[in-house]
């Protein structure tokens, strides 16, 4: 057999697909709308799935299109350069016609289904994202501050998609544990790529403070983070005795394992382990909400 008898090995398009829009991502994002869905409604319907759907949607279509942004620094870091589009398997065209159709999708899913105030608050979400956090993060490394307000939103989204006010207390004290939580989530993140961001002309908070500086402002602001996760009861957020145990055992939990951090010596072990259960407290917040929303007592 000559070697051009050989047949060409087939792209997993499913597989591009997935990576392309972050679908993990994407799909962790999406979960938090699910929290303020269930919370306004006190339970489960089939209002959910599509709330859920064309909120995943949008975020797919708004990673794919933070893809196409940063294709020419992707390409510059070990982590990020087998991307889709810097690594030419998707190409730039076809990347923004998923997007336009994700985009689309998601939000006339939203309009039609829920209303113009979920609809509205995906498009939000989506520019705030690609328009504000995207660019910023090139200029600041403080831009992961205003960038957190990414994080707020789906919540925001699956509560009025239920029927909810914007501007209820409940929903603006759950909103604002997810805003304070992406801080910290961020800039741990940063330090166990921080040679990659370096290299690709990103910013990082390297260049203005200490590695023990950085981590003691991460610990204050995970510290925010259990605070905030605390005072969901008080604002209407949960109701039961239930959630409110769960909440102060995990904050404590959160707080005691985090010490570590304020220590002279740390390993990249330890802060890749911080990162993995400041991820473990937003999945407890998310799952006291929903267990109080369907009856824990």
């Amino acid at each position: 057999m000559t070697v051009a008898a050989i047949p060409a090995e087939r792209p997993d398009w499913a597989a591009l697909f997935f990576e392309l829009t972050k679908f993990k991502i994407s799909a962790a994002s999406t979960s938090t709308a699910a929290t303020g869905y269930v919370a306004f409604r006190r339970g489960v319907d089939l209002g959910l799935l599509t709330a859920l759907l064309g909120t995943l949607l949008l975020a797919m279509a708004s990673s794919a299109l933070n893809e196409i942004q940063e294709r020419n620094l992707d390409a510059l870091m070990e982590r990020t350069r087998n991307r889709p589009p810097p690594s030419g398997s998707v190409s730039t065209l076809n990347a923004a016609v998923i997007v336009a159709l994700l985009g689309a999708s998601g939000f006339l899913m939203l309009l039609l289904l829920h209303g113009w105030i979920s609809a509205c608050l995906g498009l939000l979400a989506m520019a705030w994202y690609n328009g504000l956090y995207t660019p910023l993060k090139r200029l600041s490394a403080f831009a992961a501050v205003p960038g957190s307000v990414i994080g707020a939103l789906p919540p925001a989204i699956g509560w009025t998609a239920a029927g909810g006010f914007i501007g209820d207390p409940a929903l603006l004290a759950l909103c604002f544990v997810f805003f304070v939580w992406q801080v910290p989530h961020f800039w741990l993140l940063s330090m166990l790529h921080q040679e990659g961001y370096a290299k690709a002309g990103f910013p990082t908070l390297a260049r203005h403070f200490e590695p023990s500086q950085i981590l003691r402002l991460t610990f204050t602001w995970t510290c925010g983070t259990v605070a905030a996760g605390a005072l969901l009861p008080a604002f209407g957020t949960t109701r039961g005795i239930g959630a409110l145990v769960l909440l102060a055992v995990g904050g404590l939990w959160l707080v005691l394992r985090f010490r570590h951090l304020l220590r002279p010596e740390r390993t990249a072990a330890q802060i890749r382990r911080a990162f993995m259960e400041i991820n473990v407290f937003a999945l407890l917040v998310m799952g006291a909400v929903i267990l109080d929303a369907l009856g824990m007592k």
